[in-house]
């Protein structure tokens, strides 16, 4: 039997190699805080949820994390299913390097459930390997219109976006690219309090590996970013994110 005997310094050394080695695995959100929840941010091969009411800068991280994506060399394919992608917000937020991220997003803007189906069912005709990020904002905001024109459909469009969502985990884990979603939500009354859901809740959170919630504080430029969900470690937590003209960065409260 061979025993090896590592010092301290080695010992941290290595701790320090294996950090950047998993943090190599991860597309950060560029907020410091967040990104050690996250333990480096976005996971290769897993699906992340992002959920919040209107003006919870949704689209704002995601539009962060396809520009932290396009740092690392990869693609983005950007499914903009609100209508919010601004390219005022993404030259904001890439700054001096606006022309050279730009060029590694690609943008899909369906205009119904039915085309956002066929754009998701089509997905492996546009992720090549040179992909690393596949956004879709926000998932269930085009199933929630054609759900509220037909609703003795109910049944069948909730099968349909199990189904969406059954096919992203698994070209997250073929292609081993992260996904963002990011979805509605709605009001649920439970007990006298009142609380927000995303839209098709259960759908989301079954297939989510790590999923996170963006709350509204008592100032309109803060926001609360809780980790409710993390896969594999469980871990969970919250900091505080401040909107700004340059995107999203941490906020310490006095």
């Amino acid at each position: 039997m061979f025993l090896c005997f590592v010092e301290h310094k080695q010992l941290l050394s290595l701790s320090l190699i294996i950090i950047n080695v998993l943090a190599a695995w991860k597309i950060p959100t560029k907020c410091r805080e967040l990104d050690k929840i996250l333990e480096g941010g976005l996971a290769f091969g897993e699906i992340s949820l992002i959920y919040g009411e209107p003006e919870t800068a949704k689209t704002t991280m995601a539009i962060q994390c396809s520009v932290s994506c396009a740092e690392k060399g990869l693609k983005t394919l950007f499914v903009d299913c609100d209508g919010t992608f601004s390219t005022k917000r993404l030259m904001q937020i890439a700054s001096q390097n606006f022309e050279k991220i730009a060029e590694r997003i690609i943008l899909a803007r369906p205009k119904d459930f039915r085309e956002q189906t066929i754009i998701i069912d089509k997905l492996t005709d546009y992720l090549t390997k040179d992909f690393g990020l596949l956004v879709i904002d926000a998932l269930t905001s085009l199933y929630r219109a054609e759900l509220a024109e037909n609703p003795e459909k109910r049944f069948e469009l909730n099968r349909e976006l199990n189904r969406q969502m059954a096919w992203l985990a698994q070209i997250s884990r073929t292609n081993k690219i992260a996904v963002l979603i990011t979805s509605q939500v709605r009001s649920v009354f439970d007990e006298n309090l009142a609380h927000v859901e995303p839209v098709a809740t259960r759908v989301l959170k079954f297939w989510a590996d790590t999923i996170m919630a963006m709350k509204l504080t008592e100032n309109s430029r803060v926001i609360k970013a809780s980790v409710e969900k993390k896969s594999k470690t469980g871990k969970t937590g919250f900091c505080y994110l401040k909107i700004e003209e340059k995107g999203l960065t941490d906020y310490k409260q006095a």
